[in-house]
């Protein structure tokens, strides 16, 4: 294969192990500078021009986009796309990562453990803030990357002083996150290659500093994940949509807390404290991707009117719970089951006698009116009162 490697240093140890890798299973690879690429949007041949010339064909492209160039990075990434070029990461995970609060609006949605966040654009709103998620309080800028624009509040007057700061300088917005003290000085650091976690690594601050990145001197160490952990931080990538990611999570005290998916993730930390060549994970992936694409199957199984395909948690009064496939029916009612994910485990193309259990989660293609009936109702959500009461009479 010919595979493009776009990041803007290619001395890099994330750049250099990537292209080693490549290398070393027989593919051509180059390394190009994102920030010299020229976009040419023209109906029905999308064009890519890198230093004036037209761009040679390419199989696979790797991004490494750094949060400085987040905008046009995508944008060239988008470029390979419609090219038909697979691309590690979609410029659309890529972009959505970045951005701290859009990422956790989306992982709100599933079963994924976060601090408490508010969202802040004033001072106003950062004192409310303050009283929902509790001192101390940690605030964040939108975009950042390597712990820069982390503060750790330790009182309301502090967090007041650091909002007054941001705000009269460079009009920033924030969130504010709960601070999980049980946690403090120390992360985990998930790396994610395709559907399976390839290394890991604990990081631990020095002295009074919070923040464990590698970058800023933290220590890292290999570390055995528990399997709540690995779902987590797996889950956590594919909703974002990313092959390639480093899911941070904090480890609090009712499990997992993710704090960041990082669509770029480095390499020389978590390689140098655990000794996978996590580089080498890259490569293969790329290659069974580009071997196997995946397919939008919602979009190919739905071509028959009123069929589709949903995915769903089994709740606890569902009629499926302890049946097994073949006493469900699902079949005599057209329904196909393809996957149940169970805790850390994915069952493809279960057995008819496999036994179904509340909290499973699964896939299915078939009738949609069926499949309507299967899936549980949203649950209500209790008002917030807001601390008034009505006068007497």
């Amino acid at each position: 294969m010919r595979i493009a490697i776009l990041s803007r240093g290619k001395n890099l140890y994330s750049t250099r192990r990537l292209r080693a890798a490549a290398k070393e299973r027989g593919h051509e690879v180059q390394v190009l500078d994102t920030m010299r690429f020229g976009i040419d949007v023209e109906r029905g041949d999308p064009t890519l021009y890198y230093r004036g010339r037209v761009l040679r064909a390419y199989d696979a492209a790797i991004p490494r986009i750094g949060a400085s160039i987040t905008f046009f990075g995508c944008a060239v990434v988008r470029q390979f796309e419609q090219m038909g070029v697979y691309c590690l990461n979609p410029s659309h995970a890529i972009s959505v990562s970045r951005d701290k609060l859009r990422s956790i609006q989306v992982l709100s949605r599933h079963r994924i453990g976060f601090p408490r966040t508010v969202f802040a654009k004033d001072k106003q709103s950062v004192i409310r803030a303050l009283d929902a998620v509790g001192m101390p309080a940690v605030i964040k800028l939108l975009e950042g990357t390597q712990g820069i624009g982390v503060v750790l509040c330790e009182n309301r007057k502090m967090a007041e002083a650091v909002m007054e700061a941001l705000q009269e300088g460079a009009k920033q917005n924030v969130l504010v996150q709960g601070f999980v003290s049980e946690s403090r000085g120390r992360d985990v650091r998930a790396l994610v290659v395709g559907s399976k976690v390839v290394a890991a690594m604990r990081r631990t601050a020095q002295g009074d500093e919070f923040r464990s990145n590698v970058h800023r001197g933290g220590n890292a160490e290999a570390v055995e994940l528990d399997p709540e952990y690995e779902r987590t931080a797996v889950h956590a990538a594919q909703i974002m949509g990313l092959r390639f990611a480093g899911v941070d999570m904090l480890e609090g005290g009712n499990g997992p807390l993710v704090i960041e998916v990082n669509s770029s993730p480095g390499l020389e930390g978590i390689e140098g404290a655990t000794g996978v060549d996590c580089a080498g994970a890259v490569i293969e992936q790329i290659e069974e991707d580009v071997l196997v694409p995946e397919v939008d199957i919602n979009q190919r199984l739905s071509l028959r009117n009123g069929y589709g395909v949903t995915e769903f948690i089994v709740s606890p009064e569902s009629e499926l719970v302890h049946r097994s496939i073949a006493d469900s029916q699902l079949r005599e009612r057209d329904v196909i089951v393809l996957s149940i994910s169970r805790d850390s485990v994915t069952i493809p193309n279960p057995r008819a006698d496999r036994e179904i259990l509340a909290g499973d989660t699964l896939l299915c293609y078939g009738k949609l009116i069926t499949l309507r009936s299967l899936i549980p109702p949203p649950a209500r959500k209790k008002k917030k009162r807001s601390g008034k009461t009505k006068p007497s009479a």
